[in-house]
């Protein structure tokens, strides 16, 4: 495979990764919370374990891809998140067995996603990387939302622990696509294994790892609790809601695959320092909006989250991008490894922080304390254009850095 075939598959791949996904989030507010005796904030720990268990494997999974073949390591990892994720399904029974499984299947995710774009890149001419990376990480949401409606109807139709292990099945297809993959060799090694000096020195690529981390905190702070916020919408206006938790979560999933390559094409007209930046500006507003807005017209709400759906993932593939084209090709891996670091473990701080602030505010049956959440996720986004504003100021051209093809 070579050239778009190898996009086509990776993308395809990366789907199946990403059934496991949404599992915890899709299914924990009407099948785990409650049997489990979970407060909100314990669920958003629970649903945070994936995140904090790449965030603990990445740095050293990742790097390794600047050491060898980065399609090893996604064969493994991938193996590993579907094996864990049926373990979850099988053995789970409460908060500290969920945490410990889960983060297993974290680790495992840690050894698909950024080795899958290493090995991508790896095979990549050297025109084509802009764009192919801004579709594989776009094919990230499409991923997540087949893992919010699969998981959510499995779960219905046939209880919660079934749909662990069905969607645990979906790693297989990026493990088959790992063995069909050519052998490429990596680079002799730069450095040692965990060195990322280099990486921290590189202000322009930090201003884009940091930038994605305030991306994470929002992103992850929504899809962990976006159910249980549309189940509270629909309990306050029953029949008049348009949509339900599982529609209106596979749709704010899905809409962020052509949100994230039709922001990236907008960074390679205007430069990605500025389309960031406003993305991520409109993002707050918006969160800010749904949270004044949380007790009143369900028709309202859904328009607002549509806008929603198309800023919180609109970022994604420019600073994705934009990170892997200002690396040091001699540590590229480690870069990933930094911003995938970065960004996944704030992500386990937004699932946890949004579940303390419904808690603190009154939990889930209480508009207050979705202004609380949607205002922490704000708080989060609006990081981004400091960070960038930061990295900026060190490299006076760097804001007008454009995507290539």
């Amino acid at each position: 495979m070579r050239g778009r075939a190898l996009v086509v598959a990776m993308c395809l791949g990366q789907v199946g990764n990403l059934l496991p996904h949404a599992v915890v989030p899709a299914v924990m507010v009407g099948h785990l919370i409650g049997p489990w005796g979970l407060s909100n904030a314990e669920a958003g720990l629970m649903a945070s374990a994936y995140a904090a268990g790449y965030m603990v494997a990445v740095p050293v999974l990742s790097t390794l891809t600047d050491r060898m073949d980065a399609r090893q390591i996604l064969l493994a990892g991938s193996l590993m998140s579907g094996l864990a994720t049926i373990a979850f399904g099988l053995l789970a029974d409460g908060l500290v067995s969920a945490m410990v499984i889960w983060c297993v299947a974290g680790i495992g995710f840690a050894g698909a996603y950024m080795p899958g774009l290493k090995a991508l890149t790896d095979r990549l001419g050297p025109g084509d990387s802009s764009r192919s990376i801004t579709f594989y990480t776009s094919s990230f949401s499409l991923g997540v939302g087949l893992s919010f409606l699969a998981s959510q109807l499995i779960a219905d139709a046939w209880g919660w622990r079934l749909a662990f292990i069905l969607t645990g099945l979906g790693p297989t297809a990026m493990a088959i696509i790992a063995l069909l993959m050519k052998p490429v060799p990596p680079p002799p090694p730069s450095g040692k294994l965990l060195d990322f000096r280099p990486v921290l020195r590189n202000r322009t690529a930090m201003g884009y790892i940091l930038g994605y981390g305030a991306h994470c905190f929002e992103l992850y702070g929504m899809r962990t609790w976006i159910v249980a916020f549309w189940t509270f919408v629909m309990a306050r206006h029953g029949a008049a809601t348009p949509l339900d938790p599982i529609a209106i979560s596979v749709a704010v999933a899905v809409l962020a695959m052509p949100a994230s390559i039709l922001g990236n094409e907008v960074a390679i007209r205007i430069g990605r320092h500025r389309a960031i930046s406003a993305i991520q500006l409109l993002s707050a507003v918006v969160a800010l909006a749904i949270g004044l807005a949380a007790g009143t017209s369900p028709w309202l709400l859904l328009g607002l989250m549509a806008i929603y759906a198309i800023t919180v993932p609109a970022d994604s593939g420019s600073l994705t991008s934009g990170m892997s084209a200002s690396a040091d090709p001699r540590y590229r891996g480690a870069t990933m490894a930094l911003h995938s670091t970065v960004g996944f473990g704030v992500s386990a701080l937004g699932g946890w922080l949004v579940g303390a602030a419904l808690d603190a505010a009154g939990g889930t049956g209480e508009a207050t304390a979705w202004l609380a959440a949607f205002a922490v996720m704000a708080g989060g986004i609006l990081c981004g254009p400091l960070v960038l504003w930061w990295s900026r100021s060190g490299n006076p051209r760097s804001h007008d850095a454009r995507g290539g093809n």
